[in-house]
């Protein structure tokens, strides 16, 4: 991607494109939900199939000259079935927000009782935090984790749902290092008669990969983005069991959406075919692998992993309790290093979300830029480093620099 054109026209974005080129290559990328697409991915993010407008499904849209579009729709389609082995797939979600909205309006009615796991827990915005749409239009009740485990307590779930009897039960999550019992939450949402719902943004990749097991046998409907470990572009699908195929392509379109962007369903389909191919299954391996090797080593160096480890991409480390550094400023110090992380709140935390006790760590994107566990150990010497020479800018700057060489040893894809 050499953004010839871009360069011509509008040098001033260009630059923009390229300072941040420059802190890809430079950085580590240790964000959990972030990851490098391939450039075929790219190309197609990029390509003339922007210009074309489709409401509607394949062979039934809204506008003409969808003969060719509708091919290359159905071929995502086909291909996220293959890769999760799906009953029905709608690949025209825009994002996971979108997503989950969709499935809401096609299950459920405003006011519904729905059981979720915790923002504060590791759960995510759409699962019924009180500022999102989810908790504003659905009667939210919520679930957590053990004090002492920090892990998802099974029978306390049953034990909520067996009293509130909600519609749906959400399981998913955007911080939490552990599995989840797909099949314990199948049972449960029967005997109250509950839809049951997973949202899996942050594992789909690892579930395609076959390192995890895959609520779709057992769900209602299952959500994911196709970025984060499935390595796509920013985007969504929605599956579901056959049964509740059309009220979800309604609540798609026409209900939370208009026309679906098909240059990024073009790319959907890509990462479908390359999550296919046995390579991947390597791949996804790997990240848990290198997930494990730096929470290991972090312990190791002193820093409280939450739950005691990880069985897959991500990790919490209480900064706080571990170091005395707030999570907020454990951010703010390792980027200044070039090393993303985000801060994050730990279970039963009692600090505020925005300067919160813990960081949350993820390993895709060092992934796939070919690192193991080897540089697992590198990533968290760094990491160390910086937080414990935090006042010192000296060293900080020793730090940066010992990044960056780090850094370059591992291509980008697509960036030369």
């Amino acid at each position: 991607m050499n953004y010839s054109n871009i360069q011509k026209q509008d040098p001033v974005l260009y630059e923009i494109i390229k300072e941040e080129e420059k802190r890809q290559k430079q950085g580590l990328e240790l964000i959990a939900s972030e990851n490098y697409v391939s450039e075929a991915v790219l190309e197609a993010m990029g390509s003339i199939l922007t210009n074309k407008y489709s409401e509607g499904y394949p062979g039934k849209r809204y506008y003409g000259g969808n003969e060719i579009i509708d091919k290359a729709e159905t071929l995502a389609i086909d291909r996220a079935k293959e890769l999760f082995g799906a009953e029905h797939v709608n690949v025209q979600p825009l994002s996971g927000g979108p997503a989950n909205i969709a499935v809401y309006f096609a299950l459920l009615q405003p006011g519904d009782k729905v059981l979720g796991l915790s923002l504060d827990q590791g759960g995510h915005l759409t699962h019924g935090h009180p500022m999102n749409f989810s908790g504003k239009l659905f009667n939210i009740i919520p679930y957590t984790v053990n004090k002492e485990t920090e892990e998802v307590d099974m029978d306390e779930v049953e034990r909520i749902a067996l009293a509130e009897k909600p519609k749906m039960i959400i399981a998913g999550f955007s911080a939490y290092s552990r599995t989840l019992d797909w099949k314990r939450f199948k049972e449960i949402a029967d005997k109250i008669g509950a839809y049951t719902f997973a949202d899996i943004a942050h594992i789909s990749g690892l579930i395609a990969g076959k390192q995890l097991d895959s609520p779709v046998p057992y769900f209602d409907v299952v959500s994911t983005t196709t970025h984060k470990t499935l390595r796509g572009p920013r985007g969504a699908i929605i599956m579901c069991k056959e049964q509740f195929a059309s009220a979800i392509d309604k609540a798609v379109f026409p209900g939370v959406q208009g026309g679906p962007h098909d240059h990024i369903n073009a790319a959907k389909a890509i990462a479908f075919a390359e999550a296919l191919k046995p390579e991947y299954q390597t791949y996804t391996k790997q990240i848990i692998i290198n997930a494990k090797r730096l929470a290991a080593k972090l312990s190791e160096k002193g820093y409280r992993i939450v739950s005691g480890g990880t069985d897959n991409h991500l990790m919490l480390v209480d900064v706080f309790g571990s170091k005395g550094v707030t999570g907020k400023e454990a951010e703010k110090v390792l980027e200044q290093v070039g090393i993303s992380v985000n801060k994050n709140m730990v279970p039963y935390d009692q600090r505020k979300p925005m300067d919160p006790s813990g960081i949350r760590l993820g390993t895709p994107a060092l992934t796939t830029r070919g690192m193991q566990e080897v540089e697992m150990d590198v990533v968290a010497d760094l990491i160390d480093r910086a937080i414990a020479n935090r006042n010192d800018q000296a060293k900080l700057d020793e730090v940066k620099q010992a990044v960056i060489d780090f850094s370059l040893k591992f291509p980008v894809p697509g960036i030369a």
